[in-house]
């Protein structure tokens, strides 16, 4: 009998979710083993489900990246909220992670209470250990284990790593047996250019910070690959309105050159090749309301 008999292959879907800043998209980079997630500090960072797919052993983990789970009061917000709940429906186990610094917030709760309505027992991965005292974390987890049906539990940091291996062996392990679902180089299902306008969101959330409202969003317009090997990117960062598209470029353009010099930076590294990078800035006003933004999102518009 040869290894791969001996060894069946098992396969599944692991949906990672919590409140908006559980750290969910760090440790999604973190278990893949490299950023596919942006991170920001900005809330609702994250707008649609992303695959990030891992091998441990025979298995191969499909991660589901979900928006933050809040209570939604526009139509992007509830759009998010319904791609998470869908995102854990489908999965075959469920991470339930919790910001251990911010403990039992609002928007945990309600997290807690839908999983209690289902009936479905998560794992509990309380995230950010590095910065809560030992004694405060087993607090939280009896407190915790109490009201909700979790098991196992996790005490974890995405950002250092620590407990993840843990956490990837014990899914390697309990997903059902299978053949794989995606080629093992496959490392996600979402396309380059998608990727490459979310790096360049996330360095515009990073640089403006609060000085521009949620409502903007980054397009992948031109992608053409060079005879030199690099690579030629045309992107456009929509906003609502004209004085929000002047807070982007900057004085002189200086913001501008600022956000696609990071921007440029994170795409080679992600690329592992040059990237000669050209953005615009250009206004949709209520792009929010678009229906097609929405299905180039892969959100429910009318939900």
């Amino acid at each position: 009998m040869d290894e791969a008999q001996a060894t069946p292959t098992r396969c599944g879907h692991v949906a990672l979710i919590g409140a908006p800043n559980a750290g969910k998209s760090t440790l999604l980079n973190r278990l893949v083993g490299r950023k596919l997630a942006i991170v920001t500090p900005k809330p609702q960072t994250t707008r649609t489900r992303l695959l990030g797919i891992a091998i441990e052993g025979p298995t191969q983990i499909i991660y589901v990246d979900t928006p933050g789970i809040f209570a939604p009061r526009r139509r992007l917000d509830r759009a998010m909220v319904a791609a998470a709940w869908l995102g854990a429906e489908d999965a075959d186990r469920t991470v339930f992670l919790v910001d251990a610094a911010r403990g039992v917030d609002r928007d945990t709760r309600r997290i807690f209470d839908r999983l209690a309505e289902r009936g479905r027992e998560s794992i509990l991965a309380l995230n950010k250990i590095d910065l809560v005292r030992r004694d405060g974390l087993l607090g939280l987890v009896d407190t915790l284990s109490q009201e909700g049906r979790f098991d196992p539990v996790f005490m974890i940091s995405g950002y250092t790593g620590d407990g993840v291996d843990d956490l990837k062996r014990y899914l390697a392990g309990a997903l059902p047996r299978g053949p794989w679902l995606f080629p093992e180089d496959q490392l996600s299902d979402m396309p380059e250019r998608v990727i490459a306008a979310e790096l360049t969101r996330e360095q515009v959330f990073l640089q403006l910070r609060d000085e521009l409202p949620y409502g903007s969003t980054v397009e992948t317009e031109r992608w053409e690959d060079k005879n030199d090997g690099s690579a030629r990117i045309e992107q456009v960062i929509f906003v609502q309105r004209p004085s929000q598209r002047a807070i982007v470029l900057g004085e002189g353009g200086q913001r501008i050159k600022g956000i696609g010099a990071r921007a440029r930076a994170e795409l080679e590294r992600m690329l592992e090749r040059r990237v000669h990078l050209f953005l615009f800035v250009k206004v949709r006003e209520n792009w929010v309301e678009d229906r097609e933004r929405y299905t180039a999102l892969g959100l429910d518009y009318d939900i």
